[in-house]
């Protein structure tokens, strides 16, 4: 079979072609590597919680909830954000805004956390929101470490002793944070990470999540 490659049609087949093969391999990586980490995931989770709700939002997009929390949380969630591979266009605006695949880990506390902060990459996508959202409600930001941190203003000397002991207690799930996010008000914490690597042990990186929360609510 040959192809006139100067022909209309002939052109569309092959570009009908090439999205719909993109399409495929897209979303079949983005499963696997989804997969991959959700079953990662269950090695970690009983520290959390008992049970767990999980349902796919699309191909790029995993939620799981924990229905009966443990200390110190009262709700979490656990959302797994992948790139939108299987559509071309919107991979590379995606890559183009910064957005790469992370873990976001929510939670209400039992208690209200003894501050307000921001911490983010501004490269980020959801690191330039969370920016923008808190330059709205006129907090002080700064440099720091390679991120912005942003609290209150007046706050920003408290919020500056309080990090390092963030820092340490998230360090064994990752060296490299796209966004902290704390509300007192909300009794709230938010935390965006870098996609774990699977060889790491869970039951750390879920420690880790606990420590930084105990951190906030007994200080």
């Amino acid at each position: 079979m040959s192809w006139n490659l100067s022909d209309p049609k002939t052109i569309v087949v092959i570009c009908l072609a090439v999205i719909m093969g993109w399409f495929a391999l897209g979303l079949l990586f983005n499963l696997r590597r989804g997969n991959a980490v959700l079953r990662w995931i269950q090695g970690g989770l009983p520290l959390l919680g008992e049970r767990t709700t999980f349902r796919w939002l699309g191909s790029s997009v995993a939620q799981m909830e924990i229905s009966r929390p443990k200390p110190p949380f009262q709700t979490v969630q656990l959302m797994l954000v992948l790139a939108p591979r299987d559509v071309p266009w919107f991979w590379l605006l995606a890559a183009l805004r910064g957005r790469r695949d992370i873990l976001i880990f929510r939670a209400k506390l039992s208690s209200a956390p003894q501050a307000d902060l921001e911490m983010a990459d501004s490269a980020s996508w959801t690191g330039r929101t969370a920016l923008s959202d808190v330059a709205g409600k006129g907090w002080v930001c700064e440099p720091c470490k390679g991120y912005r941190l942003c609290a209150p203003e007046g706050a920003l000397p408290a919020t500056r002793r309080l990090l390092p002991q963030l820092e340490a207690a998230l360090r064994p799930a990752s060296s490299v944070l796209v966004r902290l996010g704390v509300r007192s008000e909300a009794q709230q914490i938010e935390v965006h990470l870098p996609l774990p690597r699977v060889a790491q042990d869970a039951r750390a990186y879920f420690k880790a999540l606990q420590a930084m929360a105990r951190a906030l609510v007994d200080r």
